[in-house]
């Protein structure tokens, strides 16, 4: 049974956290990214920003937030996922509406509001977005809270081509992944211990839910790595740094990369 606690991050915070330990100024390589922002309309009521970049009529993939919001970290994966192999068109929907954490208690805070069914939805609308403009298959990636909302997508999300996701399980009040409908592939570090959300509890648990589901899978678990270990900018690993995760393995981030642009160009390119 999947064990996740209903809300994220809050059975096991991390001792060593300060809670403002993570203001400094945010650059990047994605600063002078050719990012296109765009208005997306969910519904009759509700539109979001996004932001884009990569090819126009590449295969589309939606990459999805870390708790901070829309930083400098999830647009350097963007520009990264657009350059991978033929390249891709990365879309990142901006779930806090234009809200960033800039600290720890900032960045919880926010998570604990969003509306996740909601986000759901916003992702929907991403991924017609994409079929619409130009990507004949569309996936969805995301890291953390954006990895566990990956694996609802491809619960709930019936259009979503294929999904990898890093460190991060939905609580099963939102999905449960026996119900998948997307080919999954996912990604943990050995050493996360953030229990029961992307802990190696909960990814051996992901596993056994994705075997029930019978649609294809991978679970990788990366040993001697933390949560969040993809964060390779010198900000990001800076933050990790304050955050008490000092492992840095480029060659676990370099063969995760491998990974997710196989995956990809499998199912969206064929």
């Amino acid at each position: 049974m999947l064990r996740v606690a209903p809300k994220f991050f809050t059975t096991a915070p991390l001792r060593s956290i300060s809670p403002f330990a993570c203001r400094f100024s945010l650059r990047s390589i994605a600063d002078s990214a050719p990012f296109n922002k765009i208005r997306i309309q969910r519904d009759n009521d509700t539109a979001f920003d996004a932001y884009v970049v990569g090819k126009n009529n590449a295969p589309g993939i939606v990459v999805l937030q870390e708790w901070w919001g829309v930083d400098f970290e999830i647009k350097n994966h963007a520009v990264m996922i657009s350059q991978l192999g033929r390249g891709f068109k990365a879309l990142i929907p901006d779930l806090y509406r234009g809200k960033v954490g800039l600290d720890v208690a900032e960045a919880q805070h926010l998570m604990n509001g969003l509306d996740w069914q909601g986000a759901v939805k916003d992702i929907h609308a991403s991924v017609n977005w994409l079929k619409a403009n130009g990507s004949k298959k569309a996936g969805v990636t995301g890291f953390c809270m954006g990895g566990a909302l990956t694996i609802a997508s491809s619960v709930l999300i019936p259009n979503v081509d294929a999904a990898v996701a890093f460190y991060g399980v939905p609580s099963s009040d939102l999905a449960d992944p026996a119900q998948a409908k997307a080919p999954v592939q996912a990604h943990f570090g050995e050493l996360d211990n953030f229990f029961g959300f992307s802990d190696v509890t909960a990814a051996k648990a992901l596993e056994e839910k994705l075997k029930a589901s019978r649609v294809a899978h991978e679970v990788h678990i990366y040993p001697s790595n933390g949560h969040a270990f993809m964060n390779r900018s010198p900000e990001g690993i800076k933050r990790r740094k304050s955050m008490g995760m000092p492992d840095e393995d480029e060659v676990a981030v370099q063969l995760a990369w491998s990974r997710f642009q196989s995956w990809m160009t499998h199912y969206l390119t064929g």
